[in-house]
């Protein structure tokens, strides 16, 4: 499919803005139907590892580790008793593997001492982990247990919601803020997934497909690619 380059006129209402916003999750189903988080993983451990390995990391370079990386350290045990340094070494190629081992490390070994082994279903709780900032939270809770806490926004939520003008925050904590209180709560967990799939895929950092992109008549972006 592909569309003109165009720049719709700005809502002046709330109920224009609500009319709008319809029609960008409407698009994104149809985009995007099913959609889900693209770390491979078999359990919620594997999920929190794999979240904290992403950070300032491609999900494909993560996805490339964690096979060999879950068969070393099968159960949370194994990396709770792991050494900080063949960790790291094990999961060089994600980047800041030091702080990444120790992390992975310190979750596996609070989860097991303080939690019975089982990944806290709270977001409070499980923000005291090691390694689990709010985002990471956000994911494994929304992903392995399917509770809407809040939307997880990366580097691809972050550009795309300012793009579409649903926030002009460029903090992460305030953009949740801001998508928390227009997003239906039952969007939150699928209204993240859709728009890291859409950065991937049209909405790039740089060169963004936009005569290709069904959002192209919603959106009036000021740096559309012409």
């Amino acid at each position: 499919m592909s569309t003109s380059l165009v720049r719709p006129k700005r809502p002046r209402s709330k109920a224009e803005r609500q009319i709008r916003l319809d029609a960008i999750l409407a698009t994104l189903d149809e985009m995007y139907p099913n959609v889900t988080c693209a770390l491979h993983h078999t359990n919620p451990w594997e999920l929190l590892v794999a979240t904290i390995l992403s950070a300032q990391c491609t999900d494909e370079r993560v996805n490339k580790v964690t096979p060999d990386l879950f068969a070393k350290y099968p159960t949370m045990e194994d990396f709770a008793a792991a050494s900080a340094e063949e960790l790291g070494r094990d999961i060089y190629s994600t980047g800041f593997y030091n702080n990444k081992a120790k992390n992975i490390i310190g979750a596996a070994r609070r989860i097991l001492s303080v939690y019975g082994g089982e990944i806290p279903q709270d977001i409070d709780a499980l923000l005291t982990v090691p390694g689990a900032a709010r985002k990471t939270a956000n994911v494994v809770l929304g992903t392995a247990f399917g509770m809407a806490t809040g939307v997880v926004v990366d580097t691809h939520v972050s550009r795309i919601s300012q793009r579409l003008d649903l926030t002009r925050n460029t903090d992460p904590v305030k953009i949740e803020r801001d998508l928390v209180a227009i997003l239906p709560q039952e969007r939150w967990i699928s209204f993240s997934h859709q728009l890291i799939h859409h950065g991937r895929g049209h909405c790039k950092a740089r060169k963004p497909q936009c005569f290709d992109c069904p959002l192209n008549p919603l959106c009036y972006a000021e740096d559309k690619n012409a």
